[in-house]
């Protein structure tokens, strides 16, 4: 699994979830995520999330790290929703590691009960896309700066810490996959 950490601010408005994304744009034909920090401002065809169209919702931040994902071992919507909520969790245990404590519903974490995170989960007929989005900073709801994250070192830092435990989580299950014996075989 690749990780990279774009060092140039990225807007994202939705298309990057689409299949083959990380291929079109950086030659990634591997399972990846691609990191990047930019605006948000999701438009109503690149909506994913069915409730949030029908509500005519809006996904917009002024400053947003996102993260997206991207595997092709299986086009399961169920495990790509396990994969985002285990995503979510490394997500707040990053931000325990320092002092900030979130409360997490599903897939969505919350700074002193304001929204932090937007994330959505889908499948294509070629692979599994994440994306999970987290507020640097935002007049309504929760973000890094609020709780004292506010400079380009440690964001990048940040960034870079999650998408390397992202990978770790999937080359430590890789092992243990090759460890276990069927049930059954002595």
């Amino acid at each position: 699994m690749k990780c990279i950490v774009l060092p140039e601010k990225l807007d994202y408005d939705g298309s990057q979830i689409s299949s083959l994304w990380a291929y079109n744009s950086f030659g990634v034909q591997e399972d990846s995520i691609i990191i990047f920090r930019g605006a948000c401002d999701v438009k109503i065809e690149h909506m994913i999330d069915l409730e949030d169209r029908r509500a005519n919702e809006s996904i917009w931040s002024e400053d947003m790290l996102n993260f997206i994902i991207e595997h092709f071992d299986s086009t399961d919507l169920k495990l790509v929703y396990a994969r985002q909520r285990l995503f979510t969790a490394i997500v707040k245990e990053r931000l325990a590691g320092l002092g900030i404590h979130t409360s997490r519903e599903g897939d969505d974490l919350f700074l002193d009960g304001k929204k932090l995170t937007v994330s959505i989960a889908s499948t294509s007929a070629v692979s599994q896309k994440i994306h999970f989005g987290m507020n640097v900073s935002h007049e309504v709801y929760g973000s890094l700066k609020e709780a004292g994250v506010e400079d380009d070192r440690s964001i990048v830092r940040l960034m870079q810490e999650i998408g390397d435990a992202y990978v770790r989580e999937f080359e430590d299950m890789e092992k243990d996959l090759r460890k276990s014996r069927p049930l059954g075989v002595v």
